[in-house]
Parts: C-alpha cells; structure tokens; sequence
C-alpha cells in the first residue's frame, strides 16, 4: 500500500495542504515546531482514525476553523486504487469513509492501511506505565487480526461493568458478577493467547534488528508478563472478588499485562544510555513493520520515521540508512530539522524519491537538487 496524495485542510497548523508523494522515500524538512510531525500526523490518522498525538478530536481542527478535513489517496500492493476521507465538525460526530461510502464502526477500518510510525514520543514505551506497552501490542496485533480487536472491545467492555459494580455503594448482586467476569475470561483468555503467539514470534525479528543497528555491540531482550500464566482469569476473578471490592477495581486480568524490556540483565529503563533506549525503540517499530508485512493481508505498511536521528552516534545512523533504504521496505516518510541525514539516504538511492519543505503549516515540494 503506497498514498499517491493527501489533501488537508484545518488540520492542527495545516491550514491548506496538497502534496502528490514519492512511491519510496518522502524526505520532509524543516526547522522544529513548523508542522512537520503534523504532516505524519495526518497521514496516521487516516490508517488508525485519530490522532498519534491528540486522542482528543476536536482539539486537532485548527484554532479559528469549525472543521478538519484530511482525504488519502492509495494505491494497493496490486495496484487497486483506495480512497478514506476524514471529516470532523465542532459538536459533530467524526465521518470516516472508505471509496465514498461510510464506516458503521470505525474498527472496521483498523488494518485497511497498515502503518509504522516511530517517533520521540516513543520514548514512553519505556520510561511509561504498562498501559503504553499493552497500547504497542494491540496496535500491532489488531491490524491483523480482527479476532483479537473484537476480543479486546468485548473484554475491556465487561471490565468496566465488573469496575461499576465493584464501586457500588451497594453489594453487588453475584450473578450479575459472574456474567461480566465469565465475559473478561472468555475475552481475556483470547486476548492473553493471541498476545503471547505474538510475542513468541516477534522476540527474534525484533533481536535481529537491534543486533543490526548496535552492531553486535550490546545484547537486549523482550519478555511477556500476564496474570493468566498463573491460572485462567475466571479462578483469578473469583478468588480476588472481595479484595477488588475494597479496592474498587479489578486487580487482574489482561488489562495488567507488561512486556519486561531489559539491557543484559538489567531494566533498559534504568540502564540504557539515549542512544541505547533510541536503537531499542527503532528495533521494535522495525520488528513491528517486518511482522506486519508477513501477516494478515500480507499487505506493505507505510512506515513514518520521525525526527528518528537525535541521540543516536553516526554508526547507528549509518545501519538504520542501510535498512530503510534497502528493498523490504516500501513507502518512507522521514523527518528532520535539517538535510544533512537525509542526504545521507538520498545518496544511497537509486529510485525515487521527493524532498518537502514545512514552514509555519506551509508545506512546498522542493527539487532533488535544491538545498
């Protein structure tokens, strides 16, 4: 899946945006704060129905305008021509359409345009609490598995019951319990599979790649952490009833999964150097691409690189050039304050390529040899 072009209008500081892209790599500069991560922004939320960085829609129109528009322009792995339109008014519920005709649920479109974005907001990945982690693998996993993403509306949808009975004034009526915690443990226990499938599968990918970038030079590891690895969730519901009482919530389950990130034996988050935490969280993002790529739709992501360079030394910059430029990827977008890293890339390319500009919410194509 590759988008041929983008038309926005309102969105954050673009104001007015018309932009045909490359098939390839899609290099776009400017100085910080002048909309460049709007622009991958935009493009996000055409895969994923909101924001990267705004969960809050309406805060996303421009300051003075009533709407936001933001319509992608696709063309398939098989050359079939996609088009999703986006459009929200103040007040107004949000439109989200695919070739002209309107979603009834907007997880519908979850996994149409698979996406990659890494970004310095990443960096919660590791330094955040476990709800950033179990946040990575739902991304990944419900792109391609709609299976899993029903599972975990239907689990997080009995969990909130269970939690409004839990804080009751009044003792809450055991039958009515067992129903919603017979829902968390039929979900969970889908949700709780397909996540270890994923993490099994994804740990060596995603070794691999940081073993690349780093050289050799350090060695990481990634591990899976679940309450049902100690009994399934409806024993572990039944026996903690009370105590989540008194608490008023429900203290297992697989909203308290984790993923344990380590540096040798150590926590990367206490450990691990700028550069480090930087190479751990481009590893995942590119594990997260090549596993997408191979399953589901078997369907090319795009992948946004944003202000990717910063803190990390010239030899790791030097391998994450070799890998975006080589051939498994397709469509690249990449950010940077100045042209000195991308010319790096655009010197190691022999296909296409195209260069923008981004001055306060104005973004103009600049020619391949203009500085």
């Amino acid at each position: 899946m590759w988008l041929k072009r983008i038309s926005i209008l309102s969105y954050k500081n673009l104001e007015e945006v018309e932009l045909s892209f490359s098939r390839k790599l899609n290099c776009i500069i400017g100085k910080n704060g002048m909309g460049k991560t709007n622009l991958m922004d935009a493009v996000y939320y055409l895969s994923f129905c909101k924001s990267a960085t705004n969960p809050i829609d309406s805060q996303n129109i421009q300051h003075g305008h009533e709407f936001f528009v933001i319509q992608g322009f696709y063309e398939t792995d098989h050359g079939e021509p996609e088009e999703v339109y986006c459009g929200l008014k103040r007040k107004q519920k949000k439109q989200f359409k695919r070739n002209k005709k309107e979603y009834s649920r907007l997880s519908d479109h979850i996994g149409l345009i698979p996406l990659v974005m890494v970004s310095p907001a990443d960096s919660i990945l590791i330094g955040g609490g476990s709800e950033e982690r179990r946040r990575f693998m739902d991304v990944v996993i419900s792109q391609f598995d709609r299976e899993y993403l029903d599972a975990l509306i239907r689990y997080n949808k009995a969990l909130q019951q269970r939690n409004t009975l839990l804080k009751a004034d009044m003792e809450p009526d055991d039958e009515l319990m067992l129903v919603w915690e017979e829902m968390m443990a039929a979900a969970g226990a889908v949700v709780y599979r397909k996540r270890k499938e994923f993490i099994d599968e994804f740990i060596p990918v995603f070794q691999s790649y940081y073993s690349y970038i780093s050289q050799d030079r350090e060695q990481v590891s990634l591990s899976y952490e679940s309450h049902l690895e100690q009994a399934d969730l409806l024993t572990l519901l039944k026996e903690n009833r009370q105590r989540d009482r008194i608490m008023g919530y429900s203290l297992k389950g697989v909203h308290k999964d984790d993923l344990i990130m380590k540096l040798g034996e150590f926590p990367i988050k206490r450990e691990g150097s700028q550069g480090q935490n930087k190479t751990y969280l481009i590893a995942l993002k590119l594990a997260q691409f090549d596993f997408l790529k191979r399953t589901g739709s078997q369907t090319t992501p795009l992948v946004l690189l944003d202000d990717i360079f910063d803190k990390l030394d010239a030899l790791r910059v030097e391998q994450i050039v070799k890998l975006v430029s080589g051939d498994n990827f397709g469509q690249i977008f990449i950010t940077d304050t100045n042209r000195e890293h991308l010319d790096k890339i655009l010197h190691k390319l022999d296909g296409d390529y195209a260069v923008f500009e981004v001055e306060s919410g104005t973004v103009v194509e600049r020619s391949k040899n203009e500085n």
